[in-house]
């Protein structure tokens, strides 16, 4: 329910959010009723529809965000200052319900991509400097480099040569769990589509041996994979050198391929929300959701990740787990992070940043049930470990962090060839080989940030359109980027300096 100043999301909800600012002692008219607001609420805050007694449940979405600190009176700005978690939040009540609803009928839809020999489809084409160890990230660089400006003019299908440089690589135990993320995380990008061919380069010493990461390629990886060691070079000047001509030979060969029609059942999508806003559960998020449901008919993949981000909301997901193992499989990743969080001294709670809340949101529950909208109504078919390969079709989530950069390095690395960024604060963000189209929460982001956003998800409460006719549209432009339509960021030359891997284990 909508009026000018006000959104009810649910008749059982006792908040409503502001589409507007409100100042105190207006009145806002909400079914026939007059309300007097108490206290000045931003654009995308919550006013509470009654009075709420304290230690009462917060509702929103039909579920519950908070418990009220004390009591809130009808008409008062509902926020931080009176929202708490409740005492427990209960993981395990609502797990394996397993209501996967009716599976709509199928689509054929296409895009244009690069098909390559392991039948994978890349929607770019570019060549990957990939380091093993930081000892080699200005190497990397300095190879990359070579091919700015109109270093690429005679390679017209060739998108780019990106450097994917990190921290990491060496001080840290050969067989513990952290070099293999890191390996897994690395051999994946190498595997990604969207790389013609890759260039490894190792300084010859560290731990993370270039050798072990083409041993793990061999048996997975179709595509050109060659070496470069820097003190087998000689050093700096001759390894840079080396390497430039190494790639511009890879150039005439990736030059080769070309765009064509392919199933879009080969796009594997990225989903990921930053700078979350009180309007992101209910414009852009469900927007996605609408091209995810479209995009899991057409038999392509849709990642959802940031496994922070679901706490609160994972009875959604676990309601449509195709199986009781899978169900299980996410339970136990938010059981981690509940540990991980507090052996760091940290809680779940903590994850609403100062931008969020300045945005509306209160609580991790209220944000999360707005982060899960963007998975769509598909049953969830499987649960991966961070940088796993992805397999299966349809709606999947990985286990990474909710920090954006983390998170989209992991699903790339587990073969996303797209991804999809929604935000209310406006998140600036690429993340090369792999395209990355930004969606605006409100008309106001979207033209604040022209340069920057790709879709205007705020014409769901302008008016002009309803969430399925926006999801429908979003979905033809994921289309259109995938058959090489330039992303905003991609016109900005952002996504060098985005590859950040989730470093674990112990620093040595």
């Amino acid at each position: 329910m909508k009026d000018q100043d006000l959104i009810v999301l649910h008749d059982d909800d006792n908040v409503a959010v502001a589409l507007r600012a409100l100042e105190a002692d207006a009145f806002v008219d909400l079914n026939g009723q007059r309300l007097r607001v108490l206290s000045p609420i931003p654009a995308g805050h919550k006013l509470a529809l009654r009075d709420i007694a304290q230690g009462a449940q917060i509702t929103k979405y039909r579920q519950t965000i908070g418990i009220a600190l004390r009591d809130i009176l009808a008409g008062a700005h509902v926020h931080v200052d009176n929202v708490g978690m409740p005492s427990q939040h209960d993981t395990e009540a609502r797990a394996y319900a397993t209501d996967t609803g009716a599976v709509p009928a199928k689509r054929a839809d296409t895009f244009l991509g690069y098909l390559r020999a392991d039948g994978q489809a890349g929607t770019r084409n570019y060549i990957g400097v990939i380091a093993s160890v930081n000892c080699s990230a200005t190497v990397c660089h300095a190879i990359a480099d070579a091919f700015r400006g109109d270093a690429l003019d005679a390679f017209e299908n060739v998108d780019g040569v990106v450097a994917i440089t990190h921290q990491s690589g060496c001080g840290i135990s050969s067989a513990g769990e952290g070099m293999a993320v890191l390996r897994r995380t690395l051999t994946g990008y190498a595997r990604n589509p969207n790389f013609a061919s890759v260039l490894f380069v190792g300084l010859g010493c560290e731990v993370n041996q270039i050798e072990g990461l083409v041993d793990l390629l061999e048996a997975s990886s179709s595509r050109p994979v060659r070496t470069l060691v820097i003190q087998d070079e000689g050093g700096v000047r001759d390894a840079v050198a080396r390497g430039v001509a190494m790639v511009r030979e890879e150039l005439h060969a990736a030059n080769r391929a070309t765009r064509a029609p392919v199933p879009a059942s080969h796009l594997k999508l990225g989903l990921q929300c930053g700078g979350s806003d009180g309007y992101s559960g209910i414009t852009a998020n469900p927007v996605l959701g609408v091209a995810v449901d479209l995009l899991v008919r057409s038999g392509g993949t849709a990642i959802l990740s940031e496994t922070p981000e679901v706490y609160g909301a994972e009875h959604l997901l676990t309601a449509r787990a195709v199986s009781a193992e899978v169900a299980q499989r996410l339970m136990d990743k938010l059981h981690w992070w509940e540990g991980y969080t507090e052996q760091n001294g940290g809680e779940m709670n903590n994850n609403p940043s100062p931008g969020n809340k300045a945005g509306g949101i209160t609580t991790i529950l209220e944000k999360s049930l707005g982060a899960v909208s963007k998975a769509g109504s598909s049953a969830l078919k499987a649960v991966y470990d961070y940088a796993e390969p992805v397999r299966e079709d349809g709606l999947v989530f990985m286990d990474t962090p909710g920090y954006d950069p983390v998170s989209a390095t992991g699903q790339i690395a587990g073969g996303a060839n797209l991804v999809c960024f929604t935000t209310g604060r406006g998140s600036v963000f690429g993340s090369k080989p792999v395209p990355t189209i930004k969606i605006a929460t409100t008309t106001a982001l979207f033209e604040r940030m022209r340069s920057d956003m790709d879709f205007n998800s705020g014409a769901t409460i302008d008016g002009s359109l309803n969430v399925e006719e926006a999801g429908a549209r979003l979905y033809d432009l994921i289309l259109e980027v995938a058959s090489g339509r330039k992303t905003c960021s991609e016109e900005n030359g952002i996504g060098d300096r985005e590859f950040i891997p989730w470093l674990r284990g112990a620093i040595m």
